[in-house]
This record gives C-alpha cells, sequence and structure tokens, in this order.
C-alpha cells in the first residue's frame, strides 16, 4: 500500500530545499551586518525611546536624531580601532557619553533634560544590578 506517489515526495524534496535556502540566505545576511542596524537605525530607534521618554517636538526630534547619529559613528570608530587598549577605548566612549550630554542639554528643555538624564542614571543602575548578580553567580559556581 503505498502512503505517497512519487509527484508528492518531489513537491515535498523541493519546498523543503526552498525553505532550507531561504533561511540559509536569512541567515548570511545578518551575519554580513553582524546582527546589527545601520547607523541611522540604531540613531533613530534611539532617538524614538528618547522623544517617548521626554516628549520631543519634531524640531528636538530632528537635533537629538542628528547627535545621536554623529556619536553612534564615532563609537563605531573607536570600536573599528584595533589599536587602543581597553582602558583607552572606554576612556573615549566615556568621553563621547559626556559629549552627548552636554550636546542633548543644548537642544532639551531643563525638565526634558532632568527626565532624560533620570532614566539614563535608572538603566546604569539597571546594568549595576545585573553585572553584580552575575559575577556573584560566578563566585558561587567556583571551588
Amino acid at each position: 500500500m503505498k502512503i505517497f506517489s512519487l509527484p508528492t515526495v518531489l513537491l515535498l524534496c523541493c519546498l523543503l530545499t526552498g525553505i532550507r535556502l531561504t533561511t540559509a540566505a536569512q541567515t548570511q545576511d545578518s551575519t554580513n551586518n553582524s546582527g546589527r542596524w545601520g547607523v541611522e537605525g540604531r540613531a533613530d530607534k534611539i532617538s524614538d525611546k528618547i522623544s517617548r521618554k521626554v516628549g520631543l517636538n519634531r524640531d528636538q526630534y530632528q537635533q537629538i536624531y542628528t547627535i545621536n547619529t554623529d556619536i553612534i559613528r564615532r563609537m563605531d570608530a573607536i570600536r573599528a580601532n584595533t589599536a587602543l587598549t581597553k582602558k583607552d577605548r572606554m576612556q573615549q566612549f566615556k568621553a563621547l557619553e559626556s559629549e552627548r550630554s552636554q550636546r542633548f542639554k543644548n537642544v532639551l528643555s531643563a525638565a526634558q533634560y532632568k527626565k532624560w538624564n533620570d532614566w539614563e542614571m535608572s538603566k546604569k543602575e539597571h546594568l549595576e544590578e545585573k553585572m553584580e548578580k552575575k559575577r556573584q553567580r560566578k563566585q558561587a559556581t567556583r571551588p
């Protein structure tokens, strides 16, 4: 007793091959990009989050987007510079973050800047808590 006919089996094989090739192409596209968005996409995403948090108008949004684009490009250049030590890289990142903060201060109102700064501080605190938990887990697993 035949369950599948030859044409059905061939069709199924073609379908599975097509799905496999599509998946492989998508995986290759994402690895070429290192799994990251482009500079403009990342700047847009960050600017959108800031806009939702502090309530930017169109002009402010455009200025914040421009600042974020510039800072992200410069951060990418620092990451690409393999001659830098880890300490130098971190110092340059901190300098860029303080520059971003100063430039935001010129664009945002005092209330908006306070909201943004409070949000940034809460993100840093959350990250520090996460890192501390990770350290504790690492120490607990050591003999």
